[in-house]
């Protein structure tokens, strides 16, 4: 069985929430509960989770959805190209937890322990 990490970034890179999900599952199914109750103004998330139920829950949350559009909507919705870059800030905490041996190969077996080390990894990130 695969897991997938889901993470959450404040504007300097820094973990706020981290999800573990098995890796068949789609990102959008936790997307709400990875956004949920984290005071932004706008939400930065990559095409995965591009779906309707997401988009309307950032709007009544009055969260502005910085979301590419998938290839196979009707008709695209527009997103901020230049907001969009920040995202690479996700991508730049992934590329840190994998300094650390134990993610980038997985030698926790149980997704608990794999979670756990995460949230180690996180809490180190943290204090630097």
């Amino acid at each position: 069985m695969t897991t997938k990490l889901h993470v959450a970034v404040d504007a300097h890179g820094n973990p706020l929430r981290i999800i573990l999900t098995l890796g068949q599952d789609h990102g959008s199914q936790k997307a709400e509960a990875l956004v949920f109750d984290i005071a932004t103004e706008a939400e930065i998330a990559d095409k995965a989770y591009d779906t309707n139920a997401f988009r309307d829950e950032l709007e009544n949350c009055e969260i502005a959805a910085v979301i590419p559009s998938k290839a196979n909507r009707v008709t695209p919705i527009p997103h901020d190209r230049d907001l969009y870059k920040e995202r690479h800030l996700v991508e730049c905490f992934f590329c840190k937890i994998k300094d650390f041996r134990r993610i980038a190969a997985r030698y926790e077996k149980t997704a608990r322990n794999f979670l756990a080390m995460a949230h180690f990894i996180a809490s180190i990130i943290w204090l630097c």
